[in-house]
């Protein structure tokens, strides 16, 4: 227990710095870590996604599990280690003003920017709240969509965070996470890194692995949407590694990579979905125009 409370502490300290930081340095580093690395190590572009806000991306993910969700109208969309905003805002884009999104981080600093960047934007149904993932402050089956972006990777209980976004998910909901996985295994040094767990390296489960615990969780139809690899520099491993373990590390062949997963909670169906939708919306634009339910133009 001792363990765990530490690295989540470190991975607090490190993004309550990160917050503070511009995504021109945070991309000059591994995940805003430190460590040098290239543009294309991680992130993905969001400039060409709808709702996208360039005080809100901080440069930090790895790839675009807004793009993949499948977030339509009127949805409420629950983004798990929101940062400063940057898939809530895209997601808002996506579900529109009958909808709603809800974004969890455990650094007070990230909050703070996230509201900060949603006050000026104007969005009302947009909100952060102060938590942990492991232990969600959100209601059971209040969300349509769950979304996040190189964030489960940093934390230990990885089984408990699946169990809490299925309680999370109304019945036929789900989610689409970006997240670093492994394909083979990192040296010691590497695992044993503080700044490179915090970095989304060093935290990082077998592919296999995390698809299993995603379907022992009681998730369906799981499926890997997008798989991209993250090669390490030689300058990022040279401050972990000697010369011939980063040869030994690249002969044994470990892949890194980044995956965008899918999968859905059992439930009630697509139409039955899209009606209890159209009554939330109905009932938001009588709520915000005071006409009788059908009666509005």
């Amino acid at each position: 227990m001792h363990i765990i409370e530490e690295i989540k502490s470190n991975v607090r300290d490190q993004y309550g710095k990160i917050a503070n930081q511009s995504k021109e340095d945070n991309q000059a580093s591994c995940c805003g870590m430190g460590a040098p690395c290239t543009d294309t190590i991680m992130a993905d572009s969001y400039t060409h996604l709808k709702g996208y806000n360039p005080d809100a991306d901080l440069g930090l993910g790895c790839g675009l599990p807004t793009e993949f969700a499948r977030i339509q109208e009127g949805d409420t969309v629950l983004d798990l280690g929101s940062g400063a905003g940057n898939d809530c805002f895209v997601a808002r884009a996506e579900t529109g003003v009958t909808g709603k999104v809800i974004g969890v981080d455990f650094t007070p600093a990230m909050i703070e920017r996230a509201r900060k960047n949603a006050e000026k934007l104007g969005h009302n149904n947009v909100e952060f709240r102060l938590g942990d993932i492991e232990a969600l402050p959100v209601g059971d089956n209040s969300v349509d969509v769950v979304v996040s972006n190189c964030v489960l990777n940093l934390v230990p209980n990885k089984r408990q965070v699946f169990a809490e976004i299925l309680r999370a998910l109304r019945p036929a909901g789900h989610f689409s996470i970006s997240d670093v996985v492994l394909v083979g295994a990192l040296p010691d040094k590497i695992i044993q890194s503080a700044e490179l767990h915090a970095g989304c390296v060093a935290g990082a489960v077998q592919l296999d692995e995390y698809l299993d615990l995603i379907r022992e969780a009681g998730f369906e139809n799981v499926t890997v949407q997008k798989r991209k690899p993250i090669l390490l520099p030689d300058e990022m491993l040279l401050q972990y590694l000697t010369a011939d373990d980063i040869r030994a590390f690249v002969a044994a062949g470990t892949g890194i990579f980044s995956v965008t997963v899918y999968a859905e909670k059992a439930g009630e169906d697509a139409a039955q979905r899209a009606e209890v939708r159209a009554k939330v919306k109905q009932t938001t634009l009588t709520e915000s125009c005071g006409c009788a339910p059908g009666s509005c133009s």
